[in-house]
């Protein structure tokens, strides 16, 4: 029976990632010398001792390193043999000094048979042998010329420099006390099989699957091999290390390119440069977190282990005790500020595309199945009532029916600034939908003078059910506009809203006959708007219309200015939308730790100098958080999202499911019971990050 592992405690403090459930890995590229393990051995631990010192556990070689890989008929010379096993010995002697695990390559005689060899070297022990299990032998390959194929091999356990040492493809190498990091080797053609070995590796618990290759380059293969790490870690949703032999190897009839990648779950972390002159490493840190988050979530991948069970059971488990760096060592990974938004603008500009259509396609659904041709909507002036009325407009002219069956009211109440009034009125004019003026404050005076509420009888009483009633106004006369009109009611309200239960229930703003924007976040929705401004759709005045929308301040304007002019700002009250995105991403759609997510957030959000941001995001919209303030606003979603506000989602509209992060429709990605409390969560960040005024000056 496997042992339930709890987060490591003896890993370093707050900033240290292995106590964040990330490992460090390196990947390298030695200059190789044909024919001289002796050479090769200390090339390799030159690059080993940098690996170590960046505080990396593992560090992947390539194919056959210690001898080079290009020997051809050599390898059946006794003394390339007996002076390859010496220099594994060079790297054994040395690793004793060294925390990382050392994956490297050579022939190994066993069973009266040469076979290609990945061996796992960690502090002066060989942890285990792994044969290649197939070997190419066409077009330039001749592999079975001198090795065998791991299915050959008669032992399990082979002696090595005095070792018993396991041997054979079924080696999966676990950490003790590093919860999740389980390792496998293959080597090089493994990974162009229909099923590599390391596909059974992962379904047996193996996170990171490192591949030592040789491979010589030819015009088009580093795409190839691109394409099979990135497939590779997707679908056994692993971190995939591979390192391609580079220059010093023979090349009498090939050329090498010394091609190392790291991919994580389909995503690129770290690349060589390719044809470099000299030896290379790469390094990236792989979160195991959410590796282990994803395969617990895709219960295809339960199912497709369920099938190989008898198989998979028999696969052999090495346990070792790493010696896990301590203190900060920074993060070798890019943290997305914008997790809804990708920073590069090509993904930006796909992400809003594919966003925009889908919002399109499915109100045009719903309307043709209702036989409803008319639409209601509120136009507040704000972000997301533009956005709502952006895709109602080409709903009708994908449907064919004019602009005129939008319906679009603006409803302004106590707090409605003359700026976003304007501004409504601009754009239902600029897209040519059916505008009118409803004004609440009559209706709303009526239901305050019925409740007894003193704002009624002239005081300046601005509380929870001054907002409320003014919210329910718009919403009720919105419902009885549908119906007299027979409409549908189109919502607003956005993803993050409806995650931070910054909305009124029931008859509020909660509620709508369908919301188009039911999982975009509020980041998002900016950045559609800006994508909707770059492109040919609208003219220059709408265009100018909605870039003044997108620098109004944030507001649900039911709370008249204070005496000093400040307006009701959402994000003085529920926190900066930003970071409130950032949490949500990694709180729904990964259930990290909120002290993990402070972790990453404080990556993403302490330092303003780092690139990359949005393109087109001015330098006053480039925010910079310390910990104190991640930690404020954090226990602010955890108190919003996992305590007060999951009846409201229980009963929201339907919407489309816009974005891989997640939907939190109750039909959808997220069911969760409306009475739970919220003490695990604060207990998490109270535990591991004290309030404690120091927490912002922290430097990486």
């Amino acid at each position: 029976m496997t042992e339930a592992k709890t987060p490591c405690p003896a890993a370093g403090n707050f900033f240290n990632l292995y106590h964040q459930g990330l490992v460090r890995v390196a990947v390298c590229v030695p200059e190789v010398i044909v024919a001289d393990p002796v050479a090769n051995a200390r090339a390799s631990l030159r690059l080993a001792r940098q690996a170590a010192h960046q505080g990396a556990l593992v560090a992947l070689f390539p194919e056959l390193g210690l001898s080079a890989y290009s020997n051809e008929d050599l390898f059946q010379q006794q003394a390339l043999l007996d002076a390859s096993l010496a220099a594994l010995e060079d790297v054994r002697a040395a690793s004793r000094d060294l925390a990382t695990l050392l994956a490297v390559g050579l022939p190994l005689a066993v069973d009266g048979r040469l076979f290609n060899t990945a061996v796992l070297v960690h502090q002066g022990r060989l942890l285990g042998a792994v044969p290649k299990s197939f070997l190419p032998n066409f077009r330039e390959f001749y592999e079975k010329r001198q090795f065998s194929p791991a299915r050959e091999a008669l032992s399990r356990e082979i002696r090595l420099l005095g070792e018993t040492v396991p041997f054979g493809n079924d080696l999966l190498f676990e950490a003790r006390d590093l919860p999740g990091c389980v390792l496998h080797l293959e080597l090089c053609e493994d990974l162009w099989t229909p099923i590599p070995p390391s596909t059974h590796a992962a379904l047996a618990g193996a996170t990171l699957l490192l591949n030592l290759s040789a491979s010589n380059i030819t015009i088009g293969k580093a795409a190839e091999r691109n394409a099979l790490c990135a497939a590779q870690s997707s679908k056994c949703l692993a971190a995939y290390l591979y390192s391609a032999a580079g220059p010093g190897e023979s090349s009498t009839d090939l050329a090498w390119d010394g091609q190392a990648v790291i991919y994580e779950n389909g995503q690129l972390l770290a690349e060589s440069e390719r044809f470099a002159p000299g030896e290379q490493m790469i390094l990236a840190d792989i979160d195991l977190d959410l590796l282990i988050a994803e395969r617990r979530r895709r219960t295809s991948f339960a199912d497709a282990a369920a099938t190989e069970v008898e198989r998979l059971r028999g696969l052999r488990r090495i346990g070792f005790t790493p010696e896990l760096p301590g203190g900060d060592l920074g993060l070798k990974r890019r943290i997305e500020r914008f997790p809804f938004v990708p920073a590069d603008s090509r993904a930006r500009d796909a992400d809003c595309y594919e966003t925009y259509n889908i919002q399109v396609q499915a109100l045009t659904k719903r309307l043709t199945a209702a036989g409803i041709e008319q639409l209601v909507i509120g136009v507040s002036g704000g972000l997301d009532s533009t956005q709502a009325l952006l895709v109602a407009a080409r709903t009708m002219d994908r449907l064919g029916l004019p602009r005129t069956h939008v319906l679009a009211y603006t409803l302004p109440g106590f707090a409605t600034s003359e700026a976003t009034r304007a501004n409504a009125w601009a754009l239902m004019r600029a897209l040519g939908v059916t505008a009118a003026e409803i004004d609440i404050r009559p209706s709303c005076l009526q239901m305050l003078q019925d409740i007894g509420h003193p704002f009624a009888n002239g005081q300046p009483v601005h509380d929870v059910t001054f907002e409320n009633v003014q919210a329910g106004e718009r919403s009720s006369h919105l419902f009885r506009l549908a119906n007299h009109h027979r409409a549908l009611v189109l919502g607003t309200g956005d993803l993050s809203e409806i995650a931070l239960g910054w909305s009124t229930y029931g008859v509020g703003d909660q509620m709508s006959h369908y919301n188009v924007n039911a999982s975009v976040s509020k980041t998002l929705i900016q950045y559609l708007i800006r994508w909707l401004i770059a492109g040919d759709q609208f003219d220059d005045a709408t265009k100018a219309v909605l870039l003044r929308i997108l620098q109004t301040e944030i507001s649900p304007e039911l709370v008249p200015p204070d005496a000093q002019g400040h307006i009701q700002r959402s994000e003085d009250i529920i926190g900066p939308y930003e970071l409130q995105d950032f949490n949500l991403y990694y709180i729904s759609r990964y259930g990290l730790r909120p002290s993990k997510v402070a972790f990453l957030a404080w990556h993403a959000w302490h330092d303003r100098n780092r690139e990359p941001w949005p393109e087109g995001m001015s330098a006053e919209e480039r925010h910079q958080y310390d910990l104190s303030s991640i930690r404020r606003w954090l226990e602010v979603f955890v108190r919003r999202f996992f305590g007060s506000s999951q009846f409201k989602r229980s009963c929201m509209p339907n919407g489309p499911k816009v974005s891989s992060g997640g939907s939190l429709s109750p039909r959808g990605d997220w069911r969760a019971p409306s009475d739970a409390v919220a003490e695990v969560w604060l207990d998490d960040l109270r535990q591991q990050i004290p309030e404690s005024p120091a927490l912002g000056s922290h430097q990486s």
